[in-house]
């Protein structure tokens, strides 16, 4: 298993969720969910000493389309790791609304979820296969963050996610109280469901993944 730290640059059942990457709205008003995680697991460990400043962007297309009258909006590479052919990374961008959509006794219902007021950023956790690039759906990422001392300050399960710029990832919008040195801790579940054959005996435990990063934005 190995590990690397890369500098910045950019399901269950009846609910799907559809993320809007390009709506940055600052409209803001949902609180972040919070719980406690237990579980067996692996770990990754990655070097500390990542700086988060939200100016530095990841620059991809100079005019790249828009959806459905949703501009994109540029993201910044976090951290990335492997994990038996799974590549993990973990990305931020502008806190952003997203929509839910949920089926209730057949009736499809879709609710718009603003970031709430004070929102620091969107986080997103990218599952890929390392071989083929595909996103790996069906698995469970639970995040949380803490001070540099271990207080938690924010956890909650990251809602699988669809979006026309990011692709499916796992994500949710996350408020820090402000700059300073923090502790991410990301658990991801197996991928549960039927697998093609090249996929059995990998992925089949718990595994965790810890980082430290510098949250630095800009005024």
């Amino acid at each position: 298993m190995k590990s690397r730290l890369t500098c910045l640059r950019p399901l269950p059942f009846l609910l799907v969720t559809l993320l809007l990457a390009g709506c940055a709205s600052a409209d803001k008003s949902q609180p972040a969910t919070t719980a406690s995680m237990h579980a067996k697991s692996s770990t990754t460990a990655m070097t500390s000493g990542m700086q988060m400043d939200m100016g530095s962007t990841t620059v991809g297309d100079d005019n790249p389309p828009t959806v459905n009258g949703v501009k994109p909006v540029a993201s910044q590479l976090l951290a990335t790791s492997e994990w038996q052919g799974l590549e993990i990374e973990a990305r931020t961008m502008t806190p952003a609304p997203y929509v839910m959509v949920s089926d209730s006794a057949g009736a499809i219902k879709e609710t718009t979820v603003k970031p709430p007021k004070g929102t620091s950023f969107h986080l997103m956790i990218m599952l890929n296969d390392e071989h083929t690039q595909e996103p790996v759906p069906y698995a469970s990422v639970w995040a949380s963050i803490s001070t540099s001392a271990g207080k938690l300050i924010w956890s909650g399960s990251q809602l699988p996610m669809i979006s026309a710029y990011m692709g499916p990832h796992y994500g949710s919008n996350v408020s820090l109280p402000g700059p300073g040195r923090y502790k991410l801790k990301l658990l991801i579940s197996p991928p549960l469901g039927a697998r093609h054959i090249e996929y059995a005996h990998v992925w089949l435990s718990t595994h965790t993944v810890d980082e430290s990063f510098t949250w630095n934005p800009k005024s």
